[in-house]
């Protein structure tokens, strides 16, 4: 089964790190974020990706293109430029890098991928959120059901404590918790290949006409992780996830 990455997004909130490259190759932990994502899928054997990039995807080919001299030693031959990886450390990743085009909406990056993809089950995620989410029971959740669409719902990280008050008095003050944020989006999607016919055009993002669409036909089931789940959207974001991979603490390595 295939893996699209949504890569292709201008990351406009992280401009402090966007400017220089596309959102999901900010690094946290010395790699970028979107190998800690494809890295999540591999461990459940997952290992077939396809990344959909627009802004500044010259970085994303560049980076895999190079990465096995980067990751290994290498002999080259300049006069014939073979190259020679001289170490095993490469992942065994089979890795598309296709250009969907720079204003492409999510729906439309996922529709041009349709050729590449085929007519068979595929998995889709952001390229900016990682989670400990335990991906072989999705996929076995989505062959129960039989629709066309499995979303999984997570519980957004929750960003402020709560006052309990009597009139201007506070009685009591509650600490931050996600489990009263309600249930929403969180990508790591399982798709059935008729999902296509759900999408118009570039214009349209993946999470509006289409999924609405396929919500209002019957067709969309959700898979619910109240576990760990972190999108990177901004540099408090970004320093708290960089925090966990250096110091042992990601939920999701």
């Amino acid at each position: 089964m295939k893996t699209v990455l949504l890569a292709g997004g201008f990351g406009t909130r992280l401009s402090e790190e966007t400017g220089l490259r596309p959102k999901p190759m900010v690094e946290i932990g010395g790699q970028p974020i979107l190998t800690h994502i494809m890295g999540m899928y591999a461990k459940h054997g997952m290992k077939d990706f396809l990344i959909a990039g627009g802004y500044k995807v010259d970085f994303i080919k560049n980076y895999f293109a190079n990465l096995p001299m980067q990751l290994n030693d290498y002999k080259i031959d300049l006069k014939s430029g073979e190259v020679s990886i001289l170490g095993t450390h490469t992942p065994d990743w089979n890795v598309s890098v296709i250009d969907t085009g720079l204003h492409t909406m999510t729906g439309g990056r996922i529709k041009r991928l349709k050729q590449h993809i085929g007519n068979e089950a595929f998995m889709c995620t952001y390229g900016d959120g990682v989670s400990d989410i335990d991906i072989a029971e999705l996929i076995k959740f989505h062959k129960s059901h039989g629709k066309l669409a499995t979303v999984t719902a997570v519980r957004p990280p929750a960003r402020f404590g709560s006052l309990i008050m009597d009139g201007d008095a506070v009685t009591e003050f509650e600490e931050k918790n996600a489990m009263k944020e309600g249930w929403i989006n969180g990508g790591f999607f399982v798709l059935e290949p008729e999902v296509f016919d759900y999408i118009d055009d570039d214009t349209q993002p993946f999470e509006r006409k289409p999924l609405t669409s396929i919500a209002e036909a019957g067709e969309l089931m959700a898979f619910k992780h109240p576990g760990f789940w972190q999108p990177m959207d901004t540099l408090r974001e970004k320093n708290l996830l960089d925090k966990m991979a250096n110091d042992g603490s990601a939920p999701w390595m």
